[in-house]
């Protein structure tokens, strides 16, 4: 197992051992290619499926897509990672079926994903997101709740319009990953308030808002593909595992991120006063950096000039995570995780190749500047 870096914002968080040799055929696990091949052949659909909704959710849509910028023109911009189409596909490929088999899947999942993110946006006020103006600040908050919702329910109608009896086991996975992930959102909202969190609670908030959709996401191809329960429940194990991973991850880049690579604020989980994994295991580690960080996150909890901290004030506050341990267990979480995810994978036979692939998208979860 290799080290994690601890040093200054923007370095790239936690490194893992890649996969064995032998279980890696040459050329095999290319992930910029597995991320590609996602988004190309989801993207056309997923336009399509967005060009469904009414005035003006559909130009609204396309903005949070990055498929035009705010005053309606053709845009570049950044679309999100693709890790999800790129699972979904993959999936499909568990049961011998091609990848473009998991195609519906995969827009289904994303738009549950970008519904998802429509409405964090609006609940946590983030103000910025992929480099941009999120929905709510270009178009209002009632924009980013209406497409949203739109979203939702488009990703069931592009499921349950394929008419088989694998696509209502799929819709009915994904109905229940996105519960877990609204469970998750409501947890996370909800610890905002209070004082303390323990650890257990913190991963089981961090599993229902981003595992249970990751979960879905690696498992849903093989469904569309006729996968068996127990097939795609180990896959859903490996998709959780990695979404605990990835939210570790997640957590040190909202705190130790750089902006320019995440397009948030600089320590932005600390602005929003977040119980993210770093806080919670500092709180719970004990000694005098563990104490002097509880005495001032009860301060800043009181406190009416928050908002005008200055970049020194949340700086200290990192620099006392890091010293209680936080920094350091979280990361070393993420690396269990990931060795979770990737074990799950040995339960189940699939193409040498696909789980080469597999294990590359897990590789590339944890090791990441955004």
């Amino acid at each position: 197992m290799s080290s994690t870096r601890t040093g200054t914002r923007g370095e790239t968080v936690p490194t893992v051992p890649s996969a064995e040799p032998a279980a890696t055929p040459a050329g095999s696990a290319d992930v910029p290619a597995l991320l590609e091949r996602g988004r190309t052949l989801a993207t056309p659909v997923l336009r399509a499926a967005v060009d469904r909704l009414a005035p003006p959710m559909d130009t609204v849509a396309a903005y949070h897509f990055g498929w035009i910028d705010a005053e309606g023109r053709p845009s570049d911009g950044d679309g999100g990672k693709a890790v999800r189409p790129a699972l979904a596909l993959l999936s499909a490929e568990v049961t011998g079926a091609p990848p473009e088999t998991g195609v519906p899947g995969a827009v289904a999942v994303e738009l549950v994903h970008n519904f998802s993110l429509l409405h964090d946006d609006l609940m946590d006020g983030d103000e910025q997101r992929r480099h941009r103006d999120t929905v709510w600040k270009v178009h209002g908050p009632a924009q980013a709740i209406l497409v949203g919702d739109a979203l939702f329910a488009l990703a069931n109608e592009v499921l349950l319009e394929l008419g088989t009896v694998e696509a209502g086991r799929a819709a009915r996975r994904l109905t229940a990953a996105t519960r877990g992930l609204i469970d998750g959102q409501a947890q996370d909202i909800s610890y905002e308030h209070r004082e303390r969190v323990t650890v257990e609670e913190c991963l089981e908030m961090e599993g229902n808002k981003t595992g249970a959709l990751l979960a879905c996401a690696a498992s849903i191809g093989a469904l569309l593909g006729g996968a068996d329960d127990r097939t795609a429940d180990v896959l859903e194990r490996y998709g959780y595992h990695l979404g605990l991973a990835f939210q570790a991850v997640d957590d040190l880049l909202g705190i130790w991120g750089d902006p320019e690579a995440t397009g948030k604020q600089t320590w932005s989980d600390l602005r929003q006063r977040k119980k993210s994994l770093p806080v919670v295991a500092a709180l719970a580690a004990g000694g005098p950096a563990s104490e002097r960080l509880g005495e001032l996150l009860a301060e800043d909890a009181k406190s009416s000039d928050f908002e005008n901290f200055s970049e020194e004030e949340f700086a200290a506050r990192a620099a006392l995570i890091e010293e209680a341990g936080g920094r350091e267990w979280t990361a070393q979480e993420a690396r269990r995780q990931h060795t979770t995810a990737v074990e799950s994978l040995d339960e189940i036979d699939m193409p040498a190749q696909v789980r080469a692939q597999f294990v590359a998208l897990a590789d590339f979860v944890v090791v990441r500047k955004r």
